[in-house]
């Protein structure tokens, strides 16, 4: 196969290798890898008119689509930069994004366009850059998605990124409320897909489900390893259980990658008892915990290989894999608890808080290097340094531990991070946006066990004397300010916090009650 040197060439390649295989199934819709080709170069075409240049950030909010990928793609052949956003965010959260990255254009599916439009109506001086909207689907004063590619040739701009150009700058929640932009990599995202083919076991046959939200890496991650393959990707623009078995039948899927409370959501569907399942080789899971119920549940009805994950934005996605030889429930059940072993490129260290690694069987932090290791965080160096060492080892943030055969097991998150349905929520960020209620005078955010998302968030509120709010009052202040996900499930009223002498909210005593006898799993 042709060098594939960026995420452009991988349009480029498979449309002189494949030019009328299937590259993307969306509903009734197919996309030939001829045509993903051509559409991405009218992309580009149609940025570069906008004024987006070499190294500029243009964004793209809508669920999954075929549009995402022609978008990502055509600004690779740029050499610009793709922001996919989350679309569970509210508008101050997207103005707050949009102005540090000073995205230039805005591609938004029709069921976002007003949320975009309040986010560009912030103050003029925090988003100054962008020199267009456009709408996937009708709009009554932004160009149609379709009508402003039209209007440009499918003339491939030739643009050639260097491997350490930015291809995409994935936004995640920072611990002080404040979104980080990860720069990910060409080399980033290619290092990883050159060697994960035969530890996911794409193959020439492989028919690929990306189902998961494409601006997380358990999204866009899995579906552009079927893409640089050349295979098949059926794309679904929501997590609809019904959808996903219809797909697989439908579509003979071979492989998908989803998180936990996905296959939950599979397994208390009515349909799975009817819809045929056989094409089924391969699933892949992470991102959140699972338990080991669900997981032997699970690998009894799909009756495949299971392949647990874990990983992170900034590394890339996954670092770590627990085999389907693994996944032994009776020979070697204790294994279920563990996010498997480094891959062969990936290193890991167990490091205590002295910098030093600890024996196995101790815990401590989990730090790695690889190629996949993300360039930084945008126009935050300080964040950076306090992320990766200056030998290049990325500090993740979790604890866990390592056996004496190599596998690893985590803990809990050395920070306060709480991983729900695969989201993460940082409790300062929901405890910053309560603490502006008048009617609370101290609050603490943690997570609690959920059933179906593995995480919830909790509140634990101290009023302010001589007030009285509710559950209801405080979670409807905080949407709208706040994503859906990040709002507390449950709220309780407290008299006072635990505080060590120093002020500082034990946490770990606050959590402890609602995990006692559970085994707490983060993947």
């Amino acid at each position: 196969m042709p060098e594939i040197a960026s995420l452009a060439d991988i349009a480029r390649v498979h449309r002189e290798l494949r030019p009328d295989a299937p590259a993307l199934i969306a509903g009734d819709r197919t996309v030939t890898y001829a045509e993903f080709d051509a559409r991405t170069s009218q992309v580009a075409q149609a940025m570069r008119a906008a004024g987006v240049r070499r190294g500029d950030r243009a964004a793209f909010l809508d669920k999954n689509s075929i549009e995402f990928f022609e978008v990502m793609f055509g600004l690779a052949k740029l050499g610009a930069i793709g922001v996919p956003l989350n679309w569970r965010l509210a508008a101050p959260e997207l103005a707050q994004i949009l102005a540090d990255a000073g995205v230039r254009v805005i591609v938004v599916g029709a069921e976002f366009a007003d949320r975009i439009e309040a986010a560009l109506d912030a103050p003029a001086d925090r988003i100054t850059t962008v020199a267009a909207v456009v709408a996937i689907g009708e709009h009554p004063r932004r160009p149609r998605y379709d009508d402003w590619l039209a209007a440009h040739p499918p003339t491939d701009p030739g643009e050639r990124p260097a491997p350490d150009d930015v291809a995409v700058l994935a936004y995640t929640s920072g611990t002080t409320g404040t979104p980080k932009g990860v720069m990910l990599t060409h080399t980033n995202y290619l290092s990883k897909a050159r060697r994960i083919l035969g530890h996911w076991r794409f193959r020439d046959d492989t028919v690929s489900l990306a189902v998961m939200p494409l601006f997380h890496q358990a999204g866009f991650g899995w579906a552009m390893i079927g893409l640089y393959v050349g295979c098949p990707t059926v794309v679904l623009r929501d997590v609809d259980p019904v959808a996903v078995l219809d797909s697989i039948e439908r579509h003979r899927v071979t492989g998908m990658l989803v998180v936990p409370a996905v296959i939950q959501m599979l397994l208390r569907t009515p349909e799975l008892d009817s819809v045929d399942l056989s094409s089924l080789r391969t699933l892949v899971y992470g991102a959140s915990p699972i338990s080991e119920d669900v997981l032997v549940k699970a690998m009894q009805r799909f009756d495949c290989e299971f392949l647990g994950v874990y990983g992170m934005t900034e590394s890339t996605g996954s670092i770590t894999q627990l085999d389907g030889a693994d996944h032994d429930p009776v020979g070697r059940p204790g294994l279920l608890r563990s996010c498997g072993r480094p891959y062969p490129w990936v290193e890991v260290r167990v490091v205590g808080p002295d910098g030093r690694d600890v024996p196995d069987g101790e815990v401590g932090e989990l730090w790695t290097r690889s190629a996949q290791n993300m360039a930084g965080y945008w126009n935050n160096p300080a964040a950076t340094a306090a992320a990766i060492t200056p030998d290049g080892w990325l500090r993740t943030g979790d604890a866990g531990r390592r056996d004496a055969d190599g596998y690893l097991y985590l803990y809990d998150r050395v920070k306060d991070m709480i991983v729900s349905g695969a989201e993460n929520v940082y409790p300062a960020e929901v405890e910053n946006v309560l603490m502006s209620h008048p009617a609370v005078a101290d609050v603490a955010v943690i997570g609690v066990p959920d059933e179906r998302w593995g995480e919830a968030v909790k509140a634990i509120v101290v009023a302010a004397p001589g007030t009285a709010p509710t559950e209801a009052e405080l979670i409807a202040f905080a949407r709208t300010r706040l994503a859906g996900y990040k709002l507390p499930k449950s709220i309780d009223f407290v008299t006072e916090l635990p505080r060590n002498p120093s002020g500082k909210l034990l946490k770990r005593q606050l959590r402890e009650p609602y995990w006692k006898n559970v085994d707490r799993r983060i993947h």
